[in-house]
């Protein structure tokens, strides 16, 4: 039986070149990850010659390997990523599970190569030795682990088990310099890393990763002991001014802790004019003008060549920043009048490929469009310049057109160009005027796995312009980013719950989600074991508690068990919005202050008013007040119950006076008998 070869060899391709584009691994899994990468690398000309072959009929037993093989690609392409973006303290202290996970991958890349069949590929000799000798290469690699740095692990589980200060400092050196954390673009780098790297983890981001983020504050600290004339690190004295402006006095007044993502990398304060550099990073806008205006050239965060200077506004960041700080009860940062990006900067010559590029858009060649879609894709990632450029030379309608195409590849790389694009402000007018959401929603129902989850990112940041929400959630959005938050990978639950909680702001979508059934997927998302989405799932039902449909379903769900037991064990934030929820599951239902009373909520309510986030304090006070008051009036409610009784009871036993029958002696039993 003949099948078609050439897809899955060029999705191989197009993964291997994907591969050869990750760098900078982190220094402690460095050797072993640019091996890989180099050895996955040297099966491109395999891929090409399988490609290119026009008469060879090959079995379907073939094509399955090549595409299991594809798999397994996959997921050494996902641990590549995480091991030049994940945390460098994370990968020493749990190396055992960094380990296992790089030999599984590797033995599942030697496995399913194997099972490809070379008799029936007209391949070359020269590229079959060059697949064995990468065969030989991973079956080496099975057998051989290089050792880790027993001494750098020892010296941060050193730290990362010592709650004291009094630590040698000598202890602190080796691990600055053996993970390379001396400057400050290496520490918040850092930072960053690890926030992300929890917030995309399946695994548990409680106590452990708290004590990791902790160590690095201790490693900040001594480094900028070390080295004073470092930027100075955050302070957070302006989080705890009141709205009016006046700093507060309490001493017990403890900050909000601000979440990494934040923060800037430079100064690590909140930022109040977010804006995004060419490599995709964003920065406080004075702090990075003030970067590069020293010299610099590249990208704090990343190291890598700065390809423009242009900074382009982060309107997505500064809604969530704005979002939390009210929340918290803290003023809105506040960002200077700045007038409109001007036109593009690009050249001429990237003007004339982006015009080719939209040419071959409008072909009616299949493969043009597929190739066309992806570099614009590809392009509108990289700088703000060629998003500008990109929208001004008509790509936005060619891509919208190309959302209904039965390619799913070529689908993919439209939506997905459409959200690089939608980063640019002017872009997202643009986009929904012509037509995009109800295509969007096409792919999101319909497109491969992530196609669907790249439109739903797509609607978040279409969403952050406040009409855009209600027209997003009339297009019938909300009951496929509700299927998405269910059945689809972690990185698709988390685009889609994201897009859901800022399309729920909107108090007319409300109704939406609860109806699609959005309410059972959290509770499920929220007992999943190492399901990793308690904190997205507990923000959307914070948000729909306050709509009566939401706090109908939630409290049909049963969901006091679980907010009680996050309130006494959850992170700060959990604990937060479980009460926030719990708070509105009470108003007016009274058998919930019961259960929840019951399941002992009083002792962590206690704990939350005194140590909890300042929101997390206000919703614990007012649970406490409102139960207290609904004891008091139980306790009353049973007195006065108590009293009836006793007054009925006296009622029945106080004496009478006796008749005069009664006073009489009793007749003997015969004479009564006798008298009947």
């Amino acid at each position: 039986m003949e099948v078609d070869k050439g897809a899955p060899a060029q999705s191989l391709i197009e993964t291997v070149n994907e591969i050869a584009s990750i760098s900078d691994y982190r220094c402690t899994v460095k050797k072993q990850y640019c091996n890989l990468a180099r050895r996955l690398k040297l099966l491109t000309p395999m891929f090409e010659e399988i490609r290119d072959m026009k008469e060879v009929v090959v079995s379907e037993e073939t094509v399955k390997a090549l595409v299991s093989f594809r798999e397994a690609l996959e997921s050494a392409k996902e641990l590549l990523r995480f091991g030049s973006e994940s945390s460098k303290i994370y990968l020493v202290l749990e190396r055992e599970q960094t380990m296992n996970k790089f030999l599984e991958v590797t033995a599942r890349l030697e496995q399913t190569l194997s099972g490809i069949s070379y008799e029936e590929l007209d391949i070359s000799d020269e590229v079959k030795e060059q697949v064995e000798l990468v065969l030989a290469q991973f079956r080496r690699a099975k057998g051989r682990v290089d050792l880790p740095d027993v001494e750098l692990y020892e010296d941060l589980s050193y730290l990362y088990n010592k709650n004291d200060a009094a630590t040698d400092p000598a202890v602190f050196r080796r691990v600055v310099e053996k993970l390379q954390l001396a400057g400050i673009g290496e520490l918040t780098q850092e930072s960053l890393a690890l926030h992300e790297m929890v917030a995309s983890s399946g695994g548990d981001p409680g106590a452990s990763i708290e004590k990791m983020s902790m160590l690095l504050k201790k490693i900040k600290d001594f480094v900028q002991t070390e080295n004073p004339n470092m930027v100075a690190p955050a302070t957070e004295k302006n989080l705890v001014a009141t709205s009016s402006g006046q700093t507060s006095t309490d001493k017990n007044c403890k900050a909000p802790v601000i979440p990494d993502d934040f923060r800037c990398p430079i100064s690590l304060e909140l930022m109040k004019d977010p804006v995004i550099v060419s490599t995709g990073q964003t920065y406080e806008r004075s702090c990075i003008e003030k970067w590069l205006e020293q010299g610099h050239g590249t990208c704090p965060k990343t190291q890598q060549t700065l390809s423009s200077i242009s900074l382009t506004p982060n309107y997505v960041l500064r809604s969530l920043i704005a979002q939390w700080c009210e929340a918290n009860g803290i003023e809105v940062p506040k960002r200077p009048n700045r007038p409109n990006k001007t036109a593009s900067a690009c050249s001429p010559a990237e003007r004339t490929k982006i015009e080719n590029l939209l040419h071959k858009l409008t072909s009616a060649n299949p493969e043009d469009q597929r190739s066309a879609a992806g570099e614009i894709r590809l392009l509108a990632k990289r700088n703000a310049d060629n998003r500008v450029a990109i929208a001004e030379a008509g790509a936005i309608p060619l891509l919208v057109g190309l959302l209904s195409t039965p390619d799913s590849r070529t689908q993919e790389h439209a939506v997905t160009a459409l959200l690089n694009l939608s980063i640019c402000e002017d872009n997202k007018g643009s986009i929904i005027s012509c037509g995009a959401v109800p295509g969007i929603v096409h792919v999101l129902k319909h497109g491969g796995m992530e196609a669907r989850e790249n439109a739903a990112a797509t609607l978040f940041s279409l969403s952050v312009v406040d009409e855009n929400k209600v027209r997003i959630g009339a297009s019938g959005a909300i009951p496929p980013l509700v299927t998405l938050l269910s059945e689809g990978t972690q990185r698709g639950k988390k685009d889609a719950a994201t897009a859901l909680f800022n399309l729920c702001i909107y108090q007319g979508n409300k109704g939406k989600a609860v109806r699609a059934g959005v309410v059972s997927t959290l509770m499920e998302l929220l007992t999943e074991t190492g399901g990793g989405m308690v904190d997205e799932a507990l923000a959307i039902l914070a948000i729909l508690a306050s709509h009566p449909d939401g706090k109908a379903a939630i409290g049909a769900a049963e969901a006091v068990p679980v907010l009680v037991e996050v309130i006494g064990t959850g992170s700060p934030r959990n604990r937060e919005n479980a009460a926030a929820v719990l708070v509105h599951l009470c108003s007016g239902d009274p058998q919930h202050m019961v259960d929840a009373q019951e399941l002992g909520v009083m002792d962590s309510l206690l704990d939350l008013s005194q140590n909890g986030t300042d929101r997390g304090k206000r919703k614990a006070a007012q649970l406490l007040e409102r139960m207290n008051r609904f004891i008091e009036q139980q306790a009353q409610a049973e007195a006065e119950v108590e009293t009836e009784t006793e007054v009925e009871v006296e009622a029945v036993i106080e004496p009478r006076p006796l008749t005069q029958s009664e006073t009489q002696q009793p007749q003997p039993l015969s004479a009564v008998n006798a008298n009947r």
